[in-house]
């Protein structure tokens, strides 16, 4: 199996790897390696539809039963990967055994950032990664009965999605953030005041600007309390972490290739190997040129993840197509789906178009005239407009912009468009 394509993680990124080298053509052996024991998962739903009950575990497949043997790709669950000699094409596993490979690819992922703090390890704190810390934390709260309290350690997308499944199913959440606000890294500050007002109508309580000190339970170990640093102590059944993650960069590293936040790729995937690729949240991926915009990123997405897959799969069907898609991400929490194209950058002007009072508005970053990024908030068709706008690099008037009856196709289609008049 020497010419044979090993994908090492059953993520987004390894599904949509093995699926695109087989859609265009490659013929040799594929096998991907997946370290949990169950199939290949989605894993938005685990902190939304599964943890309120409105998801069952069995919808989560991300393929069909029938599809790996269909498309003769070998998936081997319980597996890890513990060692790659380049050199050689090897990857050893940890039962002994070993592959050779003609292209290996790591969709290794992230994984949950550890909470260096006393009480961490007590029973009732969970992370929220995987199918099985997700399963957890839904039977825990189950358990506890009427009247229930959940802490979610972090306010950034992760923790506020857990916030609004736990509430809906009447949970009461109580949100800590160190920072003084909601999403620092994703959102301006304008968009993370809206998101914390939104939380707190819906009945989240919110406790910005404040780290954790300490978790504290009872003297059967289980989580009864959370210290904050300014000394108040919030009630809880359970503590759920959402403080980030950190990307699997060690089996790239033993083996030399280069690593900064992440295995540092082209557009197309490749790392500082020969015939090593890497896709998906672990990957530090060089970005579609933006003026202002950030030359590459990590970016925690599915989106990313299965972009950077078909880039990937392009090169190993000889068809090299480097990642050229506008970067986009989604979130749902409570009643509201948000939408994000683009990244914003300071200085951006933001142009608002709709009422953020009605919940449903996009706002739009212009960076050197131009849409470099937008952010939506129910308004779907918006989204899917603002992505091209930003791909076309469309120069429009701010006040057109603003404008809710304002048409903005053209601008998404017509180099350089502009309305009469």
């Amino acid at each position: 199996m020497a010419d044979a394509l090993v994908i090492v993680g059953a993520s987004y990124a390894g599904v949509q790897l093995a699926a695109s080298a087989r859609d265009m053509g490659f013929a040799a052996p594929i096998v991907l390696l997946g370290d949990e024991l169950h199939a290949p998962y989605q894993r938005p739903p685990l902190s939304k539809g599964l943890l309120s009950g409105k998801t069952s575990a069995d919808q989560l497949a991300l393929r069909g039963p029938d599809f790996y043997a269909e498309q003769q790709i070998e998936l081997r669950l319980g597996v890890r990967a513990t060692a790659i000699d380049p050199a050689a094409r090897r990857v050893q596993l940890d039962d002994g055994s070993h592959l050779d490979y003609g292209w290996l690819a790591l969709a290794t992922g992230a994984r949950c950032r550890p909470l260096p703090l006393p009480g961490a390890q007590l029973k009732g704190v969970h992370e929220l990664r995987t199918l099985d810390d997700a399963l957890a934390v839904h039977a825990a709260l189950d358990a506890c009965g009427p009247g229930k309290r959940a802490c979610v350690i972090g306010g950034g997308f992760i923790g506020l999605e857990v916030a609004a499944a736990l509430t809906a199913s009447g949970t009461q959440v109580t949100v800590i953030e160190g920072q003084p606000r909601l999403l620092a890294r994703s959102f301006p500050p304008m968009m993370s005041a809206y998101v914390a007002a939104a939380h707190r109508k819906r009945g989240v309580t919110l406790e910005l600007g404040c780290g954790v000190q300490a978790l504290q339970g009872d003297d059967g170990g289980q989580v009864r309390s959370v210290r904050l640093a300014n000394g108040q102590v919030l009630p809880c059944d359970r503590v759920v972490l959402g403080i980030g993650v950190v990307p699997n960069v060690e089996l790239a590293q033993a083996a030399g290739i280069e690593c900064a936040d992440g295995i540092l790729v082209d557009g197309l995937g490749r790392t500082s190997a020969p015939h090593v690729l890497a896709m998906g949240d672990v990957a530090n991926m060089v970005l579609p040129a933006v003026p202002g915009g950030p030359e590459r990123m990590r970016l925690e997405s599915i989106q990313a993840a299965n972009d950077g897959a078909r880039a990937a799969a392009s090169l190993i069907a000889g068809q090299p197509q480097p990642l050229s898609a506008v970067p986009w991400f989604w979130s749902e929490q409570h009643d509201l789906k948000f939408q994000m194209a683009g990244i914003p950058a300071p200085g951006d002007q933001v142009v608002t178009r709709g009422d953020m009072g009605s919940d449903r508005f996009t706002q739009f970053y212009v960076r050197g005239g131009a849409v470099a990024a937008a952010h939506s908030v129910n308004r779907p068709a918006e989204h899917m407009l603002a992505r091209k706008l930003i791909a076309n690099r469309a120069v429009i008037p701010a006040e057109v912009l603003a404008d809710p009856e304002a048409d903005l196709k053209p601008f998404s289609t017509i180099p350089n468009f502009r309305p009469a008049g």
